[in-house]
């Protein structure tokens, strides 16, 4: 892992770049506190699709029922 002070950050851009392309963990510092973090690119997030995984999930029936001891510990009603 490498920490650099901003400064020291500035003027070393080019080769820290360079670091992190080659699998280095670089942490950025404001007076000795790490505040960023150079991340290598990977691209564009895929596009999420609404609904991909219909029919895959089921929620139970008596998902929203509370059980009965759990109920009482509330102080509701069953």
């Amino acid at each position: 892992m490498i920490l650099k002070d901003i400064t020291d950050a500035k003027a070393e851009l080019s080769a820290l770049i360079d670091a992190v392309a080659k699998g280095e963990h670089v942490i950025i510092g404001k007076a000795g506190v790490p505040v960023a973090k150079l991340i290598p690119y990977r691209g564009a997030a895929s596009t999420r699709v609404p609904g991909s995984m219909r029919g895959q999930i089921i929620v139970a029936p008596d998902f929203d029922a509370l059980p009965a001891d759990l109920a009482a510990a509330f102080g509701a009603d069953t």
